[in-house]
């Protein structure tokens, strides 16, 4: 008796997509570490290095961390001068978030191990086709946000 061809579904697209951010944070931990940060303090460095003076709030948001965690990330961040904190002169109430010189060269440090990692996930990807992965995954993006 023949046994019934049993076609498996893929994996759904919000499966991958979490096994490619762990994978990437895995590798992104392993990289850093060195310099004793995290990936997701890295992650908060790239951040300000883009928009530099943020709120808690809004770099908790962009850094993708919960309010809750992101004072312990830039009590840490501060303690090892990568970041420093200031009252924001149009609300003396909020402290601003600043990258410091140490931040910035330290992120300068690993501008290239990082970019090469970047290859690395994308290496079996024409330029079109890595194009293409970086536009669909800005509208599902949006889509959700």
């Amino acid at each position: 008796m023949l046994e019934a061809q049993v076609t498996k579904a893929p994996p759904s697209l919000l499966y991958m997509v979490k096994q490619v951010e762990l994978v990437v944070r895995s590798h992104l931990d392993d990289l850093v570490r060195p310099s004793g940060i995290t990936a997701l303090q890295y992650t908060a460095l790239t951040v300000l290095e883009r928009h530099d003076g943020l709120s808690a709030a809004q770099l908790a948001r962009d850094s993708f961390v919960t309010a809750q965690s992101i004072a312990d990330l830039v009590r840490s961040l501060e303690g090892r001068g990568l970041v420093r904190r200031e009252r924001n002169p149009r609300n003396r109430r909020e402290l601003l978030i600043l990258l410091t010189d140490a931040g910035r060269e330290l992120l300068s440090q690993y501008a290239g191990p990082v970019r090469e990692l970047e290859e690395r996930m994308v290496r079996d990807l024409t330029a079109h086709q890595t194009e293409q992965f970086r536009q669909a995954l800005i509208k599902a993006w949006h889509a959700l946000s």
